[in-house]
């Protein structure tokens, strides 16, 4: 495949990538997550930093032509870190998973599914688990969240909590 032009849009460079690699179109197990592409912006609480509000931008966006999906998420404040993600599917279990990594070069592997208007993802390690839950409104234009993490086993305990609001 040749260099991708630097100038190109992200829409561009995808339809260059689709065009020279066969393997580069839609996976359908992903399809029911076209409702979350787009551009958010993010306001949200962590309860280890009291009384700070967080402000911040997820987009999320299809990736080698729509085989896998990406999320981005930049958080202003120092206190959360910015993250990128990329999620895709297992044809033969159907489970849906998420490869996260962020600034503090923390990388974690989530499992993700979305039911109705319901967006979950998790994580089960021994030492530290965390769970999500983002609810879509039924204009899906915004999704109220909430994270819970545990740590070694013990009880479950506030995480980060967002809510996004659609930009386009």
């Amino acid at each position: 495949m040749a260099d991708l032009d630097p100038r190109l849009t992200d829409e561009e460079a995808q339809k260059v990538i689709a065009r020279d690699n066969e393997a580069a179109k839609p996976n359908p197990r992903l399809q029911a997550l076209s409702i979350l592409v787009g551009t958010w912006t993010t306001d949200g609480t962590h309860a280890l930093v009291p009384g700070k509000t967080f402000h911040g931008r997820t987009t999320f966006g299809w990736i080698e032509g729509g085989a896998f999906l990406a999320m981005r998420s930049q958080i202003d404040e120092p206190e959360i870190p910015s993250g990128i993600a990329i999620i895709g599917t297992d044809d033969t279990t159907g489970e849906c998973t998420m490869l996260y990594f962020d600034e503090r070069r923390v990388s974690r592997r989530y499992e993700m599914r979305l039911e109705g208007n319901a967006w979950r993802w998790w994580r089960d390690a021994a030492d530290f688990s965390q769970r999500f839950l983002g609810t879509i409104s039924a204009d899906r234009q915004t999704i109220v969240s909430r994270g819970e993490y545990s740590r070694n086993g013990g009880p479950w305990e506030s995480d980060l909590a967002l809510t996004y609001s659609r930009v386009e």
